[in-house]
């Protein structure tokens, strides 16, 4: 199982947390893949000048909504 985590502390909701976290489900739920995915949200990673912070399975990226996608399809739908 995949573990993601989107920071939602107070920069990275500025940032787009909340509309990454609701594209992040919809993917999920596109390619029925919310068995093999746990997707939840965490306060400070402490990378607050890097964007929105995610991690998947501890690794670290930063991720804007206008590049959820190509991240789910390369970090997220390529390893499940």
């Amino acid at each position: 199982m995949l573990k993601i985590t989107v920071c939602i502390g107070s920069s990275c909701h500025i940032k787009g947390s909340r509309q990454i976290v609701e594209q992040l489900q919809c993917l999920i739920a596109e390619k029925k893949i919310g068995d093999k995915v746990d997707l939840g949200g965490t306060f400070c990673m402490g990378k607050c000048q890097q964007g929105v912070c995610v991690t998947v399975n501890d690794a670290f990226f930063s991720v804007t909504p206008d590049t959820v996608e190509k991240f789910f399809e390369k970090e997220i739908w390529e390893k499940v």
